[in-house]
């Protein structure tokens, strides 16, 4: 944005391409967990393109989502049992406190 620009209250607007029609996706599975104060939602999910895992964090309303294809979650698991056994391993530096 140039110094003396100001952003627009009706957000940016892009006129090269159309907006894409939303993508049908059917839901296969979906799971929740709380922990502590949020909110997690497993849902795999399946569109033209493939299957997927939507992870979504809710804490106090605002939502955070990342999305893993099928092809990944092996590897994902892997990366999260590595993760749960150094945590189980590994003692703590301090008592636990809030966290992120």
């Amino acid at each position: 944005m140039i110094s003396n620009e100001r952003p627009s209250p009706y957000g940016r607007r892009s006129f090269s391409q159309p907006p894409r029609p939303p993508i049908q996706e059917d839901t296969l599975k979906s799971e929740k967990i709380q922990i502590e104060r949020k909110t997690f939602v497993f849902t795999l999910k399946e569109n033209p393109r493939g299957r997927f895992l939507r992870i979504t964090e809710d804490v106090g309303g605002r939502r955070d989502t990342i999305i893993i294809p099928s092809t990944g979650l092996e590897d994902f698991r892997k990366l999260l049992d590595e993760m749960v056994k150094a945590s189980n391993e590994i003692p703590p530096k301090s008592a636990p406190s809030d966290m992120a």
